[in-house]
C-alpha cells in the first residue's frame, strides 16, 4: 500500500528504498506519475527527496488570472452539488439546462464556472478541469481535475475506457428485450448543424441496456456507455424506434418534463494516484420523479 499525505502544495511519498541521488529520486517519481511529468517537476524545482521520503510539487496555486471568471450565481444553486472530493478531483452534479463549459466569449452560468466559485469560496487556488462532458439538458455526475497532472491521469483513464457511466432515462414505447446491446456507428447529420444519426461512415459507438419498467407507452431503461459518442444513447435509442420523453430533436414528443429524460446516475473512475475504484451516485433529480409518477399513474 502507497502511503502519502499532502504538504500545502507538495505530494510527500514514504517509498521502499532510501534515495541518494537526483536519479534514484527521478526514476521514483517516474514510476508513480509518469517520467514526462517526472522530468518536468525536475526542471522546475518540484522535485525533493531526503531519506525515503520524495516529495513532488503537484499541487501548486493557479495564479489568480488563470481561474475561470467566478459566477456566484451559477455557483449559489442548490442543484449544482458536490458529489464527491479530495486533493485530487471531485465530482459535481449537473442540473438540466447548464452547459459544462462555455462555448462561446462572454458566456455565463456554466458548470466550470460554478465549480471554480465553489473551490474559490472554499478557500482553494484551484482551476477546475472537466474530465468529460454531459448535454446541456441531460442531469448526472461530472467528473473534474484540480491539477494538471490529474487532468492528465484522468484524461487517459477516459481513453483506455477506464472510466465508467451508468445512465436512467424514460423512452417512447415499450422495449420487447429485456436486456441487448446497441453496436451502431454514429456520425454527423449533415441536414442538421447539431444532430447526430447512425452512419455507416461513422465513429464506432457501443451502448448496452436493461429494462428495468414498462408502462402503457414507455420503457424505464439503464444504459452504459463502452464508448462516448456525442448524442450517444439519444441517437442509438431513437434509431431503435424508442427515442428518449421530451428529446425533440431525436423525435420524441413533447412533455411536460421539458428536457429528454436522461439522467447519468452512476460515475465510476480510478483515483490518480492508488488507482483505488472511486464510485459515485447521483441521485435522480424531482423532475424525473414527477414523470415517472405520471407514467405509473
Amino acid at each position: 500500500m502507497m502511503h502519502w499525505r499532502r504538504k500545502g502544495e507538495w505530494l510527500e511519498l514514504e517509498v521502499a528504498d532510501t534515495l541518494e541521488s537526483v536519479e534514484q529520486a527521478a526514476k521514483q517519481a517516474a514510476a508513480i506519475i509518469g517520467e514526462k511529468w517526472s522530468r518536468t517537476l525536475l526542471r522546475q524545482e518540484g522535485l525533493q527527496w531526503k531519506g525515503r521520503r520524495l516529495l513532488l510539487k503537484l499541487f501548486p496555486d493557479e495564479p489568480a488570472d488563470t481561474v475561470c471568471e467566478l459566477d456566484a450565481e451559477a455557483g449559489g444553486r442548490g442543484d449544482v452539488a458536490i458529489l464527491y472530493e479530495d486533493d485530487f478531483a471531485l465530482v459535481v452534479s449537473k442540473p438540466a439546462g447548464m452547459k459544462v463549459h462555455p462555448t462561446e466569449a462572454g458566456e455565463r452560468g456554466t458548470l466550470l464556472q460554478a465549480v471554480d466559485y465553489l473551490l474559490a469560496s472554499d478557500g482553494q487556488r484551484v482551476r477546475a478541469r472537466h474530465i468529460h462532458r454531459l448535454d446541456e439538458d441531460t442531469t448526472g455526475p461530472v467528473l473534474f481535475a484540480k491539477h494538471a497532472w490529474v487532468q492528465t491521469v484522468l484524461d487517459a483513464a477516459m481513453r483506455e475506457k477506464a472510466i465508467g457511466r451508468t445512465y436512467i432515462a424514460v423512452v417512447q414505447g415499450r422495449l420487447a428485450k429485456a436486456a441487448g446491446r446497441i453496436d451502431a456507428p454514429i456520425g454527423r447529420d449533415r441536414h442538421h448543424p447539431t444532430r447526430r444519426r447512425v452512419s455507416p461512415r461513422g465513429e464506432h459507438a457501443v451502448t448496452r441496456f436493461e429494462r428495468l419498467e414498462t408502462y402503457r407507452d414507455a420503457s424505464l431503461v439503464r444504459l452504459r456507455l463502452e464508448t462516448g459518442r456525442t448524442h450517444q444513447i439519444r441517437v442509438h435509442l431513437s434509431d431503435a424506434g424508442h427515442p428518449l420523453y421530451g428529446d425533440l430533436l431525436y423525435g420524441g414528443k413533447p412533455d411536460a418534463i421539458g428536457r429528454q429524460a436522461l439522467h447519468g446516475e452512476h460515475l465510476a473512475f480510478p483515483h490518480p494516484l492508488t488507482s483505488e475504484l472511486i464510485e459515485v451516485e447521483a441521485p435522480w433529480p424531482d423532475d424525473f420523479h414527477a414523470l415517472l409518477q405520471r407514467l405509473k399513474k
